[in-house]
């Protein structure tokens, strides 16, 4: 008996280690265990683990089909979008009949904006599975997505024809019929998600945002309290309650809320970052990095605080310690796509934007998908001076990335500094489609509005723009500056003092108020309206720097506008403008070599900005000192190769001191190019075609250059009518010579080259 317990257990050990042995060797059983051990972890949302157990099943089977699709889930889980939809590609390789993953990638390319490609998947999956309800939801999503909502909301209404009881789909129809502009008949729709899921967060918290979106803030409140309930455990309506506060104005209540979100999820990500995330997305950079230290010493592994507690840093300027935590990730993961896109970030902000083209290349070259790649590129290219390239760049990355706000703002900025504002109002209707609760988008959209004169459709969207955050005082500076455009002066004043109440700090709130005063003739009204806002934050730099330019210009106190505009300096070593005003200043009360060492201290800290040595070149000019202009100038286009105002004064430049024709023309083209409605980029260019002999295309445009005066309200320019008088008198036209010859004096008695043109005009008449 005692040799028998002994033995037996030892033999039955063998065999069972025999039998896993023989398993074990087996791919197919291999590959199978495998994949029901990654099958275990996703049901646990254990994503990490999951991704290594589908991967052992492809190291076994590399065609292993259900491997494929279910690490594509898993991808989709952690929305790593690019690796989810190689891996249902390459399921489908394997498995072309697999019509859930053709449904799968056909909402990933909706999602990407790759609408061609999803409809192939759309129309395939409408012919092999017609009455599959998610068929039906995935191509009213594509419907919706080329802008052919009618059709997408009659294919919402198929799908719940044929599943009448499925929540997701009424859902589904509430939210088209919101983008139709159907509130009325969304409001059913909306209830009836929630009549049929009265458990359903995504329900629970769209049918209180469409209350928020109505003004009905109580049964907004109702609905995501409700939502809470539900599912203590999910931070969105948490998230949807602080959004709510927000829309209601109130701020303390949304913090308090917040505050208390991290204390119930001390171990949930997306929960104890919240309060964070909040005082960023109020632009509060301050608050938002404390929060994050706080973050970084309890949660020292969690890489989103990590890299989220890097980005704000690089956002107040530490960048010693943003490359250091930053450096830390790369160490770990060397191609890690965010933090080669923050090292982008930071080498833009450090003035090396060549070095930033190479980090962002990196994460383009490996993904170039990558929309936030793309967009920080194009903020490398614009600070190289390469504004269509970042244009090109900034397009890809809204291409890429529809929901990147940041790409719309600056596409709308560039249209704006190119007067395109069609274009400007397309993508402040990007901007809004994306955010309609948000009042930037309206904003942006009554800007163009307001300087195409199409009032009525500015006041429209500015007052949406009020009616979605009347605690914003965007809104409201928009409103000032509608009816300051249209001298309903009052009603100005009226808009921006709102605006500086609701913000004190606002440059451009104040700007408005102070311009509204100046267009009543009240230049001590707006004196005292910046010394009120000055007491009230003193230390705005850009408040002084609107003093300066008031006691200057409207009250000719040379000495105090100094005083106010070195005070602004002082304050802010980086306002430019600021800068810009001081070193004018100086120079137009003869202290030119003042303004000069006034523009250089500034490029210390300021290196890569080539206004800076464009004034300093002015500057020379004025002292007839060419070579260092000439210097300047250059300095200019090694810091920005196309900088227009650069380009353009180093050609004139070039032909005053006899340097080579060719050169000048290349550089006068750039110009033309960068500065299209420039009266002086016009005239640069016509001269340099006068200097070559090319006298009919020298007059075509010095006469170009006297519209575009007359266009944008320049003041006549005399050396224009100088230029052209020349120009005709080569061409044999002298009455048109003496024409624009006398116009010269007229204009400007003590022209530099009165005396060539008193030759000139007598040689005419003799």
């Amino acid at each position: 008996m005692t040799h028998g317990s002994i033995f037996c257990p030892i033999l039955f050990l063998t065999l069972t280690l025999a039998s896993m042995v023989g398993c074990s060797r087996d791919p197919n059983v291999r590959k199978q265990k495998y994949l029901e051990s990654g099958e275990r972890y996703f049901a646990k949302e254990k994503y990490r683990e999951a991704i290594i157990q589908f991967s052992n099943a492809l190291q076994v089977d590399s065609n292993f089909a259900d491997a494929h699709y279910q690490l594509a889930q898993t991808y989709l889980k952690l929305q790593q979008w690019r690796q989810a939809y190689e891996e249902l590609s390459r399921t489908l390789d394997r498995q072309p009949e697999n019509y859930a993953a053709h449904l799968d990638l056909a909402n990933l390319l909706i999602a990407g904006h790759d609408l061609k490609q999803a409809q192939e998947h759309t129309n395939l999956l409408l012919e092999r599975e017609p009455n599959n309800v998610q068929v039906h939801a995935a191509t009213a999503n594509l419907l919706a997505a080329q802008g052919n909502l009618l059709g997408a909301i009659q294919e919402a209404h198929t799908a719940i024809d044929l599943d009448p009881g499925r929540w997701e789909s009424y859902l589904a129809l509430a939210r088209l019929q919101m983008n139709a502009n159907q509130p009325d008949l969304a409001d059913a729709n909306f209830k009836k998600a929630v009549e049929l899921n009265p458990k359903s967060t995504p329900a629970r918290l769209a049918l209180g945002n469409y209350y928020q979106f109505r003004g009905r803030f109580p049964d907004a409140e109702q609905q995501v309290f409700l939502a809470i309930k539900a599912d203590p455990r999910d931070p969105d309506p948490r998230s949807a309650l602080v959004q709510l506060y927000m829309a209601e104005g109130k701020k303390s209540q949304a913090e308090d809320s917040l505050k208390q979100v991290k204390q119930d999820f001390p171990d949930n990500s997306v929960g104890y970052r919240m309060l964070g995330d909040f005082y960023f997305a109020i632009g509060d950079i301050e608050k938002a990095s404390a929060e994050y230290a706080l973050l970084y010493q309890a949660h020292p592994k969690d890489i989103r605080v990590k890299k989220n507690y890097a980005q704000l840093l690089i956002l107040s300027n530490h960048l010693d310690t943003a490359t250091k935590l930053n450096d830390e990730i790369l160490k770990t993961t060397p191609n890690d796509e965010d933090a080669l896109i923050c090292r982008g970030q930071i080498q833009n902000r450090e003035g090396h934007p060549d070095g930033a083209v190479e980090s962002l290349q990196t994460v383009i070259n490996n993904d170039p998908d990558n929309g936030v790649a793309h967009y920080h590129l194009g903020l490398a290219f614009d600070a190289l001076g390469k504004a269509q390239r970042a244009e090109t760049e900034w397009q890809d990355a809204a291409r890429l990335r529809p929901d990147l706000v940041e790409a719309q703002r600056v596409l709308a900025s560039a249209a704006l500094r190119k007067g395109d504002l069609s274009g400007m109002e397309q993508y402040a209707t990007n901007i809004i489609a994306l955010r309609p609760s948000s009042p930037e988008g309206y904003a942006l959209r009554a800007v163009s509005c307001i300087n195409r004169q199409q009032f009525a459709r500015a006041e429209q969207d500015v007052r949406t723009a009020i009616e979605v955050a009347p605690q914003n005082s965007i809104g409201y500076i928009q409103m000032g500056n509608l009816k300051l455009m249209q001298r309903q002066l009052k009603d100005a004043e009226s808009s921006f003092q709102q605006a500086l109440n609701l913000e004190p700090s606002s440059p451009d709130a104040l700007a408005g108020l102070m311009n509204t005063y100046l267009a009543q003739n009240a230049p001590d009204k707006a004196l005292a309206a910046a010394n009120v806002q000055i007491g009230k934050v003193p230390n705005s730099s850009p408040f002084y720097s609107l003093l300066g330019t008031v006691l200057f210009k409207s009250k000719g106190d040379s000495d105090g506008a100094l005083a106010a505009f070195k005070k602004s300096v002082e304050l802010d070593k980086n306002n430019t403008d600021a800068v810009t005003k001081l070193g004018q200043l100086e120079a137009a009360n003869g202290a030119v070599d003042d303004a000069i060492a006034t523009y250089q201290n500034s490029l210390m800290d300021n290196p890569r900005q080539p206004n800076l040595y464009v004034l300093i070149g002015g500057l020379y000019e004025s002292k007839q000192d060419w070579e260092h202009a000439r210097q300047m100038y250059q300095k200019a286009l090694e810091v920005s190769p196309e900088d227009p105002l650069a380009s353009n004064n180093l050609a004139y430049l070039i032909l005053r001191i006899g340097g080579n024709v060719d050169v000048a023309l290349a550089l006068a083209q750039t110009a033309r190019r960068g500065m299209p409605d420039s009266p002086n980029a016009a005239d640069t260019l016509g001269w340099i075609f006068y200097q070559k002999g090319a006298y009919k295309s020298a007059i075509d445009l010095f006469q170009e250059a006297l519209k575009l005066a007359e266009k944008t309200k320049a003041p006549e320019n005399a050396t224009v009518h100088y230029h052209l008088g020349l120009a005709y008198e080569k061409t044999d036209q002298p009455n048109l010579a003496r024409q624009h010859l006398q116009r010269v004096l007229k204009l400007d008695p003590n022209y530099s080259d009165a005396t060539d043109v008193k030759k000139q005009l007598a040689q005419l008449a003799s």
